[in-house]
């Protein structure tokens, strides 16, 4: 599913046009980003949980040569799927 479908199925359920789904959603996401760098962790309970992963610099090889490289240390998003989206 697209954003543009996903803003669609959004307005259809909320019966808003278009245009108030779009901007409900990328407040969403802005809102849910914003949170997130903020090293936040966000709780939708039966849904999920958004929060920040960190990981541990490494030392890895290329492919093609074999050679030896370092990975630094980085920050991604995760999110833990909650009882309710587990048991579809």
């Amino acid at each position: 599913m697209t954003k543009a479908e996903f803003v669609a199925a959004v307005a259809a359920e909320l019966e808003v046009p278009k245009t108030v789904a779009a901007e409900t959603v990328d407040a969403f996401l802005k809102v849910t980003t914003g949170l997130l760098k903020a090293n936040d962790k966000i709780t939708f309970p039966g849904f999920g949980t958004f929060e920040v992963a960190s990981r541990a610099a490494r030392t890895g090889r290329n492919p093609q040569t074999g050679a030896e490289i370092k990975i630094a240390a980085s920050k991604s998003g995760k999110f833990s799927a909650g009882k309710n989206l587990k048991n579809l």
